[in-house]
């Protein structure tokens, strides 16, 4: 990917202090035409409007799917993407009353593949600090509006947000050799943007990085100065984003809370190796008439998948395998082992670390793999119930990763005194949380991971900002929430409580 020239943070600080020179009359002028200039070419398509409310209680805020010219539908999808993570509409952020403030949307110009998009929201009452969001899945910059950017500006913080680059879907057909269908039983068949040229994983942590970069610069322009500090925050692959960008960015970033994140590592476990054991053994557990006893439900729980609950088309591996669990699969084996036959060999059939020596996919997983090696203070929130991305092979694998950098990192003088400095990690388990928090309507055991990812949030500030400590790890149990002293400290006992 072409980089492009965008200032350090020594340099975005000066232009605040020639900006805060500028004094009364910069302020004076038009925002969005002062904020249009101070990105100069670096942004394309730009869209900006001095805004009566940041909010989704504004309609405005969010653009309406399919709004993009020139587009195929299904592309950008805004309205779509900002529930895809959220609870229902009885559970999502209040929103006590209107952020006055100014929004800014545009695509990045440098970007080759054209598809690279940009937020920014601004109040008008800033706090000092700004807040950079991942996005889930291949959603569009406007994820994070119900769960992230509606908690955040209401509190002044500035609110920055991307697309990994990459735009989301368009339909194909099966002589597509990049078309994955959209479950077993479908005819719908669809290409991902992400499985198109030039769109490797590795952008992912890239335009996270160039969007801390870019709101810097942003903020500087419309107040004056560059924010103090700078979190980041995201969910699913957009956690995996707020997990690179404080392993490998710490001058960009404060801080992050990561909700659910993807677990990447060449040597597994990861989605290729948990997914096709799902895949191949589903039609047999529904052929045992859903029998927990069966080999097929044993395999499946054996891949590190939560029991199933429920029953029909509304039951947990039911609604996992209608909607994410062969999509998925595909999508990611094209993109890191595209010789593999996906439905002439089968997609269930896909054997991960059998095919290494012939497709070398552990080469292009290790170049975007997450590491451990955080160097900003990170939380992770996961549920126990998540049918995805199942807890003990992604949000306890990448705590155990990070407790084994750890372990091996420190320096000398560290280790002579019996000290270390290594940043704060904790993960915070939400017994009977789930991937998708809308499943909770279907499923009332479940349990909305939303209000303790909000609430590691305030915890996180207050650590970096007045050096509080974490609770620790902990399970949280059904009706409880993140306490100083748990009940029950470290992993949950079961994945399923009553």
């Amino acid at each position: 990917m072409k980089r492009p020239k965008i200032m350090s943070r020594p340099a975005v600080r000066c232009l605040s202090a020639l900006l805060m020179l500028l004094g009364a009359g910069a302020a004076q002028a038009d925002r969005c035409s002062v904020l249009i200039q101070a990105f100069g070419n670096q942004l394309a398509d730009v869209s900006c409007v001095d805004s009566a409310d940041l909010t989704t209680a504004n309609p405005a805020t969010t653009p309406a799917n399919n709004s993009l010219p020139g587009l195929p539908p299904f592309a950008f999808t805004p309205q779509t993407d900002r529930a895809t993570i959220a609870p229902d509409a009885a559970n999502r952020t209040p929103i006590a009353g209107p952020v006055p403030g100014v929004q800014l949307n545009a695509r990045i110009a440098s970007d080759p593949t054209g598809q690279a998009r940009f937020l920014l929201r601004l109040p008008a009452k800033w706090n000092g600090r700004l807040v950079v969001a991942g996005a889930s899945g291949t959603r569009s910059e406007f994820n994070g509006d119900f769960a992230w950017s509606d908690y955040v500006v209401q509190k002044g913080y500035a609110y920055a947000s991307q697309n990994k680059g990459v735009l989301n879907l368009k339909f194909s057909d099966a002589s597509d050799p990049l078309a994955c269908r959209l479950n077993p039983s479908s005819p719908l068949w669809v290409q991902f943007y992400d499985n198109g040229p030039g769109q490797e994983f590795t952008r992912w942590r890239d335009y996270m990085v160039l969007a801390s970069k870019l709101a810097h610069k942003g903020a500087a322009a419309n107040y004056g100065k560059s924010p103090r500090y700078t979190y980041a925050v995201g969910t699913s692959n957009g956690a995996y984003q707020v997990r690179r960008a404080v392993e490998s960015a710490p001058d960009w970033f404060d801080g992050g809370v990561d909700w659910e994140g993807t677990f990447v590592d060449e040597n597994g476990p990861n989605l290729l190796t948990d997914l096709p054991v799902a895949v191949r053994n589903y039609p047999d557990y529904v052929a045992s008439g859903a029998d927990a006893a069966s080999t097929a439900a044993k395999n499946i729980r054996g891949a590190g998948f939560p029991p199933d609950l429920g029953s029909g088309a509304t039951a947990l591996w039911a609604m996992n395998s209608a909607s994410f669990w062969e999509v998925t699969l595909c999508q990611w084996q094209k993109r890191v082992d595209p010789a593999y036959d996906t439905y002439g060999s089968g997609p269930g059939d896909y054997n991960y670390i059998g095919r290494l020596p012939v497709s070398k996919a552990d080469d292009t997983v290790a170049d975007f793999a997450t590491t451990g090696r955080i160097k900003r203070p990170l939380i992770t929130v996961a549920g126990t119930m998540d049918a995805l991305l199942p807890i003990d092979h992604h949000a306890r694998a990448y705590a155990r990763k990070v407790a084994a950098s750890t372990d091996e990192r420190g320096d000398d003088d560290d280790r002579r005194h019996g000290h270390r400095r290594d940043p704060a990690y904790r993960l915070y388990e939400v017994q009977n949380g789930n991937h998708i928090e809308t499943y909770k309507l279907s499923l009332p055991q479940l349990e909305l991971i939303q209000p303790h990812a909000q609430r590691a949030f305030d915890l996180l500030v207050s650590h970096v900002e007045q050096g509080k400590a974490l609770p620790p790890d902990q399970c949280i149990g059904r009706g409880a929430a993140i306490a100083d002293t748990p009940a029950q400290a470290g992993h949950c006992p079961e994945l399923l409580a009553p």
